[in-house]
Formats: C-alpha cells, sequence, structure tokens
C-alpha cells in the first residue's frame, strides 16, 4: 500500500481507517504549517484577531466582540479552545469565562477557514483575512441574517486591530449544487466562476476549527467518481459525517468558466496587474489544457498522499508559477516569461538588493533567492524592482507598454477560446458587460483620449521639475514636449522628450491624469512664438487640478451599463492667443460691445481646447481652431447629450489679459443657453451669430446639426425652407441685435399663422411665421394697411381652408389655424423697436380686390403647368404658352375702371397636384404666391 510512505487507497479492496487517519493527519501538518506562517507574517493586533476567530463563532458571549444575541447562531463543530486561546480571550475582556455546554451543543458554524494569499510566500502586511464561514444548511432566514450581523460586527472589531476581514457565509449544500452568493471573497468574482474558485480553496485554505474538508479522503485519482467514493466512505462509516465538510469536487470545468474567470482577472489587473495578470496566466494555463485540464489542487492533493510535504514546494503561488513557467517556456514566450517573473518578484516583495533585516534569513527570502538564482538575475534587476517605488514615467510607460501587451493578448486568447469552443459563458450578461466596458475604459486607445499609464504599476509619478518646450518635431511639425529636470535652451537638444504632443492642453492634461505635474512641481516655460505666458501656463495647470481632482471615483457598474456620457467638461478658450491687443485695453462699455453688437468687427474666440471627463472615467481632448470654433465646439457639446439625462458640470475658462473673464462668461452663457433648448421638449434651433455669420443649430438630441449661414440673406433663405414640424429657434441674445427678425421669432407659437409688418415710407416689409414656425419675407408697396394686409389674408385664409377640406369635419374644426397680425414699431432714441399685435383687417365689399386663383399641376416635360382665375375667367399655360401672363394682365386692366396698373395679387392657391396626397405647407404656397406675383405684376406694367 505504501512506497516512500505514499498511501494509494484502492476503493474496491477495501479502505482502512488508520490510513484515513493518517491522511488526515498528513493535512493537518501541512495546515498547521501554513498557519504558523500566517501568524508569523502578522504584528501582534492581528495575531489576536486570527487566534479569537475559532472562539468568537463558537460562543455568544455579551461582552466579547461580535455579540447580536444570545440566539445568534453558534457552536463550531468539535472545537474546544486551548488554554491559550481564553487567556487572549481574558486579556481582551477581563471578565469573560469560558462553559463549556455539556450534552450535544449545537454546531451551527461546521467549519471556520482562512482562504487566499495568507500563509503563503505572497503574503504581506497588507494581507486580508478572508474567511470562509460554512454554516449548518438548516439554519433559518432570519438565523442567518443575525450570523450575517455578527460577521459585520467582526469585521469591524477586527479593523480596530489593523486587520482587514471579510466574512462569507457558505452553505455547503447549495454550495455543492453550484448556488451560492454572487459575492464569495474579496476579489468578488461575482458569478464569473465556481470550479476555479474551488481549486484556489482547495489549494490555500487554512483549516481554523470545525469540521475537516472530506474532499482531502479522496484521492486524486478518484476525482472522476467523487461522489461515489464519498457516499462509500459515509455509508460503509469509514468516516463520520459529522466530521467532514464536503463542498463537492474539481469534476469537468465548464468552458465558460475559464472567459469569465480570465475577464474578473483582466478587469483586476487594472488596478492591480501583478497580482492579476499571475492568476489570468494561471487560467490561460487551465484553458489550454481543456478538456484535460488537471487542476494544481490535485496536485497539492497527490503530493500529500506520497507525503512530500515541504512547505515551501507545496506553497500555492510557487506551485502555480512553475505550472505557468513550465507553459510559456515551451511556448517560447520568453517576454512573457520575464513578465511572469516580474510579477512574481514583486508579490512577494522581499527586496534582494538590500541586506536581510535579521541575521537569520526568512523562509520567504531563502526561497526568493533560490528562484532568482535559477532566472540568472543580476544585482541591477534586483535594484530596479527593488525601487519601484521610485519609478517614474519612462519606467512606468515602460511597464505599461508590458501588461497592456499582456492584458491585450489575454483578451485575444479567451476571446478565440470563446469562439472555438463556442463558449456560452457561465457569467450573467450583466456581469460580463461590465468587465469588458471596464477594460475598454482603461486600456483601449482612441482619437483624444488622455491615456492613464499608470496601472497600478508604481505609487508616485511626480517630477520636482519639468521644461516645456514649444518647437518643432522631427518631420518638421510645431509641437509642444516636456523634458525631465529645469534645462535651458542648449540643454534641450541633448534629452529625449517624456512626452510629445501637438497640442499643448492633451499635454498637460496627460500630466495630470497620470500626476507627472502636481501643485510642488516646478515647470519651466520655453514658449517659443506660442503666445503662452507663464502666468497662463500656471492657471492652466490650476483650472485642472480644480476641474480634474485625482484620483477619480470608482466607477459605478450602472454607469458602465450604459454608454458613456460627459460628466465634467472645461472649456479652455483662446489658449495661448489674445484677439484683443494688451496693448489698447477696453473700457466695460466698449468691451460689451466687443461682445454684442460689436462682434461683426472682431471674432474673440480664435480656438477652444475642450476636455471631457465622462462616466466611464474616460479623460477626452479635443481642439477647435476652425473658421467657426465656437459654434463647431457647441455642436459636438451638444451632440454628446442624451435625452433627459444628467447634464454635465460645465466650466468655461480664457486667461486673455484683456478680456478673459468676459469671454468664458460670454461662451458659458451660449453653451448653457442652447442646453436649455435642446433640453425643452420638441425639436428646437438655436440662432449663433459670429461676427456677420450665422450658425444654426437643430437641436435634436443625438442628432444636433449645424448649419453654417453666410449673411442674413442666407439666414432668411434657410428659415424660408419647409420643414413638416413646429421647430422654434432660440435666438442668441447678442444675435440679430438691431434687427427686427430677433423679435419675430421669439413671438413663434406652434399651429397659426402670424403676420408681421413694418411701414418704411411707401415701401413696407411683410414677414409670416407658418405653421411650423418656417419664415417668409416681402417688400411690398405701401398705400394704407388695408390695402397692404387683406389680400395677403386672403389668401392665408383660402390657403387655410382648402387644407380644412381635405380632412373629416371634426378633423377640419381642430386644424383650423388662426391669423394674427402685428406691427412693427421702429425704435426710438429712447426705447428699442417693439411689436404690437393688430387686429386683423376687416374687408369691406367695396375694396377693389379680385379673386385671383393660380393651380399649380406637373406637365409630361417636367415643368409646371399653371392655371389662372380672374374673377373665374380662366387663363391657362395650353392656351397661352409665354403669354398667359400678359393676357391676365391685359383682362385685370379692363376690369378696372381708371386703367390704373397698382398691384394685384393671387387670393387662392391650389397645389395638390404637386403635392399628390402630402400635405402641403404654408411657406411653399407664399413662395409660389410671390412668384407668381412677380410675374403678373411685371406683365401689368409692361401690357
Amino acid at each position: 500500500m505504501t512506497r516512500h510512505q505514499e498511501i494509494r487507497p484502492v476503493l474496491e479492496e477495501g479502505i482502512d481507517r488508520k490510513v484515513l487517519g493518517a491522511l488526515r493527519a498528513r493535512f493537518l501538518s501541512v495546515n498547521a504549517g501554513r498557519l504558523e506562517r500566517a501568524r508569523l507574517a502578522m504584528p501582534p493586533r492581528q495575531q489576536l484577531v486570527l487566534k479569537l476567530l475559532p472562539l468568537l463563532f463558537h460562543v455568544n458571549h455579551p461582552i466579547l466582540p461580535g455579540y447580536v444575541s444570545g440566539t445568534t447562531p453558534a457552536g463550531l463543530a468539535g472545537f474546544e479552545p486551548d488554554a491559550e486561546t481564553l487567556t487572549e480571550a481574558q486579556r481582551l475582556s477581563r471578565s469573560f469565562s469560558y462553559k463549556p455546554l455539556r450534552g450535544s451543543p449545537p454546531q451551527s458554524i461546521l467549519g471556520l477557514f482562512l482562504m487566499g494569499s495568507l500563509g503563503t510566500v505572497a503574503q504581506d502586511e497588507q494581507s486580508d483575512l478572508d474567511v470562509w464561514v460554512c454554516h449548518d444548511p438548516e439554519l433559518s432566514p432570519q438565523q442567518i441574517d443575525e450570523l450575517r450581523r455578527k460577521c459585520d460586527l467582526l469585521q469591524a472589531w477586527a479593523a480596530t486591530q489593523g486587520s482587514e476581514a471579510h466574512f462569507f457565509l457558505v452553505d455547503p449544500l447549495r454550495f455543492t449544487q453550484g448556488e451560492r452568493e454572487a459575492k464569495l471573497t474579496s476579489d468578488d468574482c461575482g458569478t464569473t466562476q465556481h470550479y476555479l474558485l474551488l481549486d484556489e480553496f482547495y489549494r490555500t485554505a487554512i483549516w481554523l476549527g470545525g469540521r475537516t474538508p472530506l474532499w482531502w479522503l479522496v484521492p486524486d485519482y478518484e476525482e472522476h467518481r467523487y461522489n461515489e467514493y464519498v457516499r462509500t466512505l459515509l455509508d460503509k462509516r469509514f468516516v463520520r459525517s459529522d466530521e467532514v465538510l464536503d463542498l463537492g469536487s474539481l469534476g469537468s470545468i465548464p468552458p465558460g468558466e475559464y472567459l469569465g474567470a480570465g475577464l474578473w482577472q483582466l478587469y483586476k489587473a487594472i488596478e492591480s496587474p501583478y497580482k492579476s495578470l499571475f492568476k489570468l496566466l494561471l487560467v490561460e494555463v487551465y484553458a489550454s489544457e481543456h478538456p484535460q485540464v488537471r487542476c494544481l489542487s490535485l496536485d497539492f492533493k497527490q503530493a500529500v498522499y506520497a507525503n512530500r510535504l515541504e512547505l515551501d514546494d507545496l506553497d500555492p503561488y510557487i506551485v502555480a508559477y512553475r505550472r505557468i513557467e513550465q507553459y510559456l517556456a515551451g511556448r517560447g514566450d520568453r517576454e512573457r516569461l520575464a513578465l511572469l517573473r516580474r510579477c512574481l518578484y514583486l508579490k512577494i516583495n522581499k527586496p534582494l538588493s538590500r541586506p536581510p533585516t535579521s541575521r537569520n534569513k526568512s523562509w520567504k527570502r531563502r526561497l526568493l533567492e533560490c528562484l532568482t538564482q535559477h532566472w540568472e538575475w543580476g544585482e541591477r534587476q534586483f535594484a530596479q524592482l527593488d525601487g519601484r517605488s521610485q519609478w517614474k514615467v519612462r519606467r512606468v510607460v515602460e511597464e505599461r507598454r508590458a501588461l497592456v501587451n499582456e492584458l491585450t493578448y489575454g483578451y485575444r486568447f479567451l476571446s478565440e477560446l470563446a469562439r472555438r469552443l463556442q463558449i456560452t459563458s457561465s457569467i450573467n450578461g450583466r456581469d460580463f458587460g461590465v468587465l469588458g466596458r471596464r477594460l475598454h475604459a482603461a486600456i483601449e486607445r482612441k482619437a483624444g483620449k488622455i491615456e492613464s499609464i499608470n496601472l497600478g504599476i508604481a505609487p508616485d509619478l511626480a517630477e520636482h521639475s519639468l521644461t516645456l518646450v514649444h518647437g518643432y518635431d522631427a518631420a518638421g511639425d510645431v509641437s509642444w514636449a516636456l523634458y525631465e529636470g529645469n534645462l535651458n535652451a542648449r540643454q534641450i537638444t541633448n534629452f529625449s522628450p517624456l512626452k510629445r504632443s501637438r497640442e499643448l492642453v492633451p499635454l498637460l492634461a496627460w500630466c495630470h491624469r497620470n500626476g507627472v505635474i502636481d501643485a510642488a512641481t516646478h515647470v519651466a516655460l520655453h514658449p517659443g512664438d506660442s503666445g503662452l505666458a507663464e502666468a497662463e501656463l500656471f492657471s492652466l495647470l490650476t483650472d485642472l487640478r480644480q476641474a480634474f481632482p485625482m484620483p477619480l471615483q470608482a466607477i459605478a457598474d450602472d454607469a458602465l451599463l450604459s454608454a458613456a456620457s460627459p460628466v465634467k467638461v472645461l472649456l479652455l478658450v483662446n489658449v495661448g492667443l489674445d484677439p484683443l491687443s494688451p496693448l489698447q485695453p477696453l473700457s466695460f462699455d466698449e468691451l460689451n460691445d466687443y461682445l454684442g453688437h460689436g462682434a461683426a468687427r472682431k471674432k474673440l474666440v480664435l480656438s477652444i481646447d475642450q476636455l471631457t471627463l465622462n462616466s466611464w472615467n474616460e479623460l477626452i481632448a479635443t481642439r477647435y481652431e476652425s473658421a467657426a470654433p465656437l459654434p463647431d465646439c457647441l455642436r459636438d457639446y451638444l451632440q454628446e447629450l442624451s435625452a433627459n439625462g444628467e447634464r454635465p458640470s460645465l466650466q468655461v475658462r480664457c486667461f486673455c489679459r484683456n478680456a478673459g473673464v468676459a469671454v468664458a462668461r460670454r461662451v458659458e452663457t451660449v453653451f448653457l443657453d442652447a442646453q436649455v433648448g435642446l433640453d425643452e421638449p420638441g425639436e428646437n434651433r438655436y440662432l449663433l451669430q459670429v461676427r456677420q455669420h450665422f450658425h444654426l443649430l437643430d437641436l435634436i438630441p443625438g442628432n444636433v446639426r449645424h448649419t453654417a449661414l453666410s449673411d442674413l440673406d442666407a439666414l432668411l433663405e434657410h428659415l424660408g425652407e419647409a420643414h413638416q414640424g413646429y421647430r422654434p429657434i432660440r435666438v442668441d441674445r447678442h444675435a440679430l441685435e438691431g434687427n427686427d427678425l430677433s423679435l419675430i421669432l421669439a413671438q413663434a407659437r406652434p399651429q397659426c399663422l402670424q403676420v408681421f409688418y413694418r411701414i418704411q415710407g411707401a415701401m413696407a416689409e411683410l414677414t409670416v411665421l407658418d405653421e411650423f414656425n418656417a419664415l417668409w419675407r416681402q417688400q411690398a408697396p405701401y398705400r394704407d394697411e388695408q390695402s397692404l394686409l387683406t389680400p395677403l389674408l386672403r389668401f392665408l385664409q383660402s390657403v387655410s381652408y382648402r387644407r380644412t377640406t381635405q380632412l373629416p369635419f371634426e378633423e377640419s374644426r381642430l386644424a383650423a389655424m388662426d391669423i394674427l397680425f402685428y406691427r412693427i414699431q421702429p425704435p426710438s432714441p429712447d426705447r428699442p423697436s417693439t411689436i404690437e399685435r393688430r387686429p386683423a383687417p376687416r374687408e369691406e365689399a367695396s375694396d377693389p380686390f379680385y379673386d385671383i386663383q393660380a393651380i399649380i399641376e406637373p406637365s409630361e416635360k417636367g415643368r409646371s403647368q399653371v392655371t389662372l382665375y380672374c374673377n373665374h375667367q380662366e387663363f391657362s399655360s395650353p392656351e397661352y404658352g409665354a403669354e398667359l401672363f400678359a393676357a391676365v394682365a391685359r383682362y385685370i386692366l379692363a376690369q378696372r375702371r381708371s386703367g390704373e396698373r397698382y398691384p394685384c395679387y393671387i387670393t387662392d392657391l391650389d397645389l395638390s397636384g404637386l403635392q399628390g396626397n402630402g400635405r402641403t405647407q404654408t411657406v411653399q404656397h407664399l413662395r409660389y404666391k410671390a412668384q407668381l406675383e412677380t410675374a403678373l405684376n411685371q406683365a401689368l406694367i409692361s401690357v
């Protein structure tokens, strides 16, 4: 049965209870060694926590930590405290007296285990106590709730002793069935894994008390029939059921677990790369062996059965390292193997470049020296890794490259694995989405994104002094470069920059995001011909620190389940530029004139640098320096805002010496006003004027469009386009100043026709806002209001009536539109222009107007065919051809008593032949009306 004290039970040959006892003793021997190593690596107060935990779960006593009530589940199976434990308890609470329970006391706590790095080469003073509290499956929900409250109190008490403890309640019955709480370790794996977690438990767990794992007593070569083997052990009473705890076997690992566990470690690697990449590589090894994977816990169990109990050889981290080393060496992955060794060295954290702290070397140092001797490392490599706390940008960037390469390779490996095995991941869709997006947000590169280089690599990248230089790069392009130290112009040529960028703000944002520049860093400036001054540079850095305090808050899962949206926006206007000469300072009134009416004389916004922090903690830099930087930036800003979502915090800064504060306030007003328009219901528009140019933004969430219009005529033409929906215009407070159009647009109302008129001597200007706020404007001779407005009123009434007759009666009543009239009063020295509501003109039977109806239809040649009816007399294109309007003019003149050639007006227009079943818009009728009237009135003059 034994060979070199190896134990190999065979179920069919019968099992000796003494053999099972010997196996249990071997596991407990290893357990005792690991527990002692864990204890010795702790300071005294943490040792107290570890020593008292079994007792605190065994009894409920009001003066001991963790007490909830006398009915809280307690009683650790088979546990009796030793004298040393009771002494420590009495030292903690002097009046405590332990009274053993008589008879058959309740044993609600079936087992107590530590799991993770404790007792391994990777343990340090910051290592958490991850405690599995395995409880009786028969506990009621109320009892489980009390037990959870006890764990919370013990966690708080442990914190007072300098120990970070986490307790996880485990129902063994539910656990073996794959049902458990999502949060089962301090490295919360969510729903990503079960068997891989169990594998880690079996090879790292330290038993503190209660029942021992039944898994210990099943040989590794019997794992495939674990349940049958266990049933025989229990049924034939080779072991007593009240002495063992069954958490299940390491059967066939579903391939989905590799994907879930791999993605989880990828996510963890963002903040703790060395520890997590080590685990990620182990997942890769397991996955590459699928389906014949052999878990490390089985190797651990085989070694114990073979009586190979040397703790160094059984150390979970060392065993995992050797398996990964064998895998990478077999593939020839030297760079990845080098990274693996750095991960292990840094995790062990025993600097070999420094002498040991005591005469007797620790077991960790001896083990690490043995490993690195095999790796053939030299003093230079030791010194470099031991100086990790002093690493700065160059070394961190180099290390980040290796880490990101490994993360990228790991992601591709998992993706290929999922495709090859057609994996349906065991993690749920929510967790999968969260993990993938965290990884994307952390390492994915994209245009404008400020890269975060310090993925948990070094504690502090701040430089004591830096030199910022504006000049030319190797390609002859203008750029900014950042150098270490305080360099003069001659010295600069002898050094390579830490970072180079075409634009200044992204470079400063990179420094701030990565902590390269902090409040104590001295930055020497060589501005070149940039126009940047030291005071402006200082202000820029100050505003970056205020706008985006570092470190950033952790991203909530819910934020990652939604698309990234802006959270904070900083606009930096005219960095290094000044549109106003500092040699000619302006008065307050002159400055307001520049910002308002005088905008036509000078453009105050020459460039905008936008920094956006989004909900995924991505910092994005965008520069606008086109012919119209303000409207372009405004469009993109509004485009990023979701419908009915939270709005980002907006800050605007401008450091121009002559008008910086005023320009910043002006830009901020524009952005906030446009944002109000975006938030209002419906399809709104925003009109901005920059010098003589106009910019109209269609404020549709997610589809904001910008139309640039060269002058007022282009604006009027654009406003006259039909758009089949009510679209009001919010006019910027400094746009169209001195122009009546701003007053007209402010009066817009839906589903009515609004007529505005302004008298200018012998001429009048007519403006109509139709039912959808499209604008039509016409100049007309002025005799009196009656003759000016009545023809237009008749026309609008006929158009409205014609439209309502196409609808059922009840709908037609609702569709009828009001026709409103307004007179624009010219400005006076003491007041601006005003708008006065006026009654509609009253038609008199004696008014000398003729009804002129027009019908426009398509012809076969693609041209419109016009038919005019004058007092019901028909004049058509087929009959008169090019003489159509002349014939109508002669007829009109013949009807007039004096033959006067005053203008005539179209009073009714039918476009149904052109539009088919579609609904025409009033502005379309008005455009055709104006064209027909022009042709007709020209004919009246010429005939």
